[in-house]
């Protein structure tokens, strides 16, 4: 619809509170507006003139409106169309794998869901060497079929993770995208939602859960196979112990969503909860502005009405969280990245050791010279994806849409 020549796109109002997220499901750009604001444009985009808007503004809120920047504000949000004319609504493009989506969390698929991971908290109880431990990564003598098998295995993991995101975004008929980055030494794979915040905030839980529902189910399967191809002694067979390998990584994964210093899917959950947009950055830097303050730095202190009240009022608190979850990471490391890597170190350097060119010694340094390969890629990736990022922030500008991914 049109006021005074004005063209708007299709957008969404979804309530929280006394305030309105406003946004764009095709382009994932959304803003929070408060009430009044959020009524002042409707009235425009059911063709209420601008002269028409401020009257009926100042008629309903008792104060006046300043239009002129109303209207810029809509525009930078890309909310404004630049057509001459208004156009009629385009349908919206048809989200495929919608019924896949709704099959996937459906109540019969939760009830599989539950039975599986009942079924291996069960066996782990009456046979407690299914649970997870550092030592089961080596389910084999030969370093370099370990690595091979864990690092080539996490990729459909991985892509398993991410596709119950994306039938989680389309069973909502949310566009959803899977892409793949590297965060300075290890490669990630993150799904895109956009148009989330056009759905009522009880309705985004599942896309930001469903990663961690499929963690716990896959971790489950892993378990129950190990457990149901055991040797007749009751020792685990080479299958059991490749599953539990891959297994013990699940784990890990599931315990990565506890680093609440990152933008990880747990985070995402909180944030949702306590109502914010941003509460990552606000968090981060109400701590770091304190900490400034304490020192008396107060030439490192950042505005803080950059955001929204609710996201300082709960910034205030999130600290600890944010603790919590650098402590969570020591954890990974301690019990986790620690043992992994004595024994590994210990493996090789007794291969290598040994004085004999055999088979064992072959194998420890083609381990090791894929680990140097890993790495060696990962610093090039990291280098290449900072040197674009400097090169964007060369041409573009900074834009107000706030995008959720």
């Amino acid at each position: 619809m049109a006021g005074d020549g004005l063209v708007f796109h299709e957008l969404s109002f979804v309530p929280e509170g006394d305030e309105v997220v406003v946004g764009r499901l095709d382009t994932g750009s959304y803003a929070v507006f408060p009430a009044d604001g959020a009524e002042l444009l409707q009235q425009l985009m059911r063709g209420m003139t601008l002269g028409a808007a401020a009257d009926w503004y100042e008629a309903t809120f008792e104060e006046e409106a300043d239009l002129q920047d109303f209207v810029t504000t809509l525009r930078d949000l890309g909310f404004v169309s630049e057509a001459d004319r208004a156009q009629p609504a385009a349908p919206a493009p048809e989200v495929r794998l919608r019924g896949l989506g709704r099959a996937a969390f459906s109540p019969p698929a939760w009830a599989l869901y539950g039975a599986l991971v009942g079924g291996w908290t069960w066996a782990a109880i009456a046979r407690p060497d299914l649970a997870p431990h550092p030592g089961q990564i080596f389910f084999t003598h030969s370093l370099l079929a370990v690595q091979l098998v864990i690092t080539l295995g996490q990729v459909p993991l991985l892509l398993l993770h991410e596709g119950f995101h994306i039938l989680a975004g389309r069973r909502l008929g949310l566009p959803t995208r899977l892409s793949v980055s590297n965060r300075l030494t290890y490669i990630v794979a993150e799904t895109q939602i956009n148009g989330l915040l056009s759905v009522p905030r009880a309705k985004r839980y599942l896309p930001f859960f469903a990663g961690m529902v499929c963690d716990g189910v896959v971790f489950s399967v892993l378990g129950l196979v190990a457990d149901l191809t055991r040797n007749p002694g009751g020792s685990f067979s080479l299958t059991g112990r490749l599953c539990l390998g891959l297994a013990f990584t699940v784990a890990v994964r599931m315990l990565w969503q506890l680093q609440l210093y990152l933008r990880t899917d747990l985070y995402y959950v909180a944030a949702t909860a306590w109502n914010c947009y941003d509460l990552h950055d606000a968090g981060m830097t109400l701590l770091k502005n304190r900490v400034w303050r304490r020192t008396n730095r107060p030439d490192r202190i950042v505005d803080e009405e950059k955001w929204t009240p609710r996201d300082r009022r709960v910034g205030t608190f999130y600290g600890p969280f944010i603790a919590l979850g650098y402590c969570a990471f020591a954890g990974i490391t301690v019990f986790v990245s620690i043992p992994v890597t004595v024994n590994y170190a210990r493996i090789a350097g007794r291969a290598l050791g040994s004085g004999g060119v055999d088979a064992a010694f072959w194998d420890a340094v083609l381990s090791l010279c894929m680990n140097v390969a890993q790495i060696a890629a990962l610093v090039v990736l990291s280098r290449r994806k900072r040197r674009n990022k400097n090169s964007a922030h060369s041409l573009t500008s900074s834009s107000p849409e706030v995008e959720l991914s």
